[in-house]
């Protein structure tokens, strides 16, 4: 049964508290890396047979397993993975940067370009799992900022082929490059680089622990997305909002990990009772029920608050990947938000929305980070350079005050090479 708890009745530890996982997995990921670094594809085929099950000849997805895949996917859904990769575009060509450039016309220019990075890697969980929605949302970014390679990694499954539907999202999101490879030797691959994989920029996707610690330890070697933790949603709703709903839309959450954390924070103690009987009517009817047993048994809790604007202090203090705002006038309380991953507005956007089909991003901070982290955008497939422009007479105007400057810090070589030139 879900926790109810009256906010100021207890302790703010037993309010902001989480069951959080603790898995000692780094040596293991250490030895996986430092096998792929050294062996190169033969620790990847191995590694894939160990842990996937799967004897291959080749990495690498070839074209005509891409069309058998499209061949076996129905209709109907490949129409909606189009739809939902519109969507996506649309909204993520809204987050394209501009160079800019700073003429004062007194021999002075300066700037900035936005330049997408050469090759970015994709991690997408397969296997049993398969996560179309994850192909598309985290490679359309990557593929609007102008990356000019997208290399997926995904784990087949025992017979060697990747799952078709996500073989059909990557073609629909025009991924380049697809390697069959999964876990911590996949992040390896893309960090280090081998004869099949190439060696990318930037490494983004969730994944389990292992790929988790992974992209941690190759971070430095190739920039990361982030390390991203259990899945989570938060609730702001009212009394007029149907408790049905919310127990669906939390179970949305829960039913993915036993370490999931769906929390309920309201001003109305009868919604409170009404949303925790409904969860013990709604888990037993999923197919995930034992997932989401333990995920509303371990961080699931129902927070009652005074009122609603503390209810919003109680959200921005957790930082939730996921936000629901299932209040009247929503967009009255959107300015008070400061801290969440993906914002959902009124009583007709479930989180699934997000996760599918909207088009913001579904790939977010987790386990607090919204405070300082953003979802993934196409600002995280790009960098800026800066440069800068002076003429003789225009350096002669500054070079005194470069000096100055340089000779506070100690720094006298500084100094001279700012004045050198003026002295000449």
């Amino acid at each position: 049964m879900i926790k109810i708890l009256k906010y100021g009745e207890v302790e703010n530890k037993d309010i902001f508290a989480r069951v959080v996982p603790e898995f000692d997995v780094e040596d293991i990921v250490a030895d996986i890396i430092a096998n792929v670094r050294q062996n190169g594809d033969r620790a990847l085929l191995e590694y894939t047979e160990k842990f996937d099950g799967a004897s291959l000849d080749s990495l690498l997805v070839t074209k005509e397993e891409i069309n058998e895949a499209i061949a076996l996917v129905d209709k109907e859904f490949m129409d909606i993975l189009t739809k939902a990769a519109a969507n996506i575009r649309k909204f993520h060509e809204k987050q394209v940067r501009s160079s800019f450039i700073i003429n004062d016309e007194n021999g002075v220019v300066t700037g900035q370009k936005i330049i997408p990075i050469d090759k970015a890697g994709l991690y997408v969980p397969g296997g049993t799992a398969a996560y179309p929605s994850t192909v598309l949302m985290d490679s359309i970014p990557a593929k609007i900022a102008g990356c000019r390679e997208v290399v997926m990694v995904t784990p087949p499954m025992k017979n060697g082929r990747v799952n078709p539907v996500i073989l059909a999202a990557s073609a629909v999101a025009g991924v380049d490059k697809i390697v069959k490879v999964g876990g911590a030797q996949a992040i390896a691959a893309l960090a280090f680089g081998t004869e099949t994989v190439p060696k990318v920029d930037k490494i983004v996707g969730p994944g389990n622990a292992f790929v988790a610690e992974a992209k941690k330890q190759v971070f430095g070697v190739v920039s990361i997305d982030m390390i991203a933790g259990p899945s989570e949603i938060l609730i702001v709703a009212d009394q007029n909002s149907n408790p049905r709903h919310i127990a669906a839309d939390l179970l949305s959450q829960a039913e993915h990990d036993t370490l999931a954390s769906a929390v309920l924070v309201t001003d109305s103690a009868s919604l409170a009772q009404k949303v925790a009987d409904e969860l013990e009517l709604q888990i037993p009817q999923l197919e995930r029920a034992e997932i989401a047993r333990a995920s509303i048994d371990n961080n699931g809790k129902i927070i009652v608050a005074d009122t609603l604007d503390a209810a919003i202090e109680i959200s921005n203090e957790i930082a939730p990947e996921h936000l629901e705002l299932c209040v009247d006038n929503p967009f009255d309380y959107l300015d008070s938000i400061r801290h969440a991953g993906s914002i959902f507005m009124g009583r007709n956007c479930p989180e699934a929305l997000g996760d599918y089909y909207a088009g913001p991003n579904h790939t977010l901070p987790t386990s607090g980070t919204a405070k300082f982290s953003s979802p993934l955008s196409v600002d995280d497939f790009v960098k800026k350079t800066q440069y800068t422009y002076y003429t003789k007479d225009a350096l002669g105007r500054v070079a005194k005050d470069v000096e100055y400057f340089a000779k506070k810090e100690g720094l006298t070589a500084h100094a001279k090479s700012a004045v050198i030139r003026i002295e000449e």
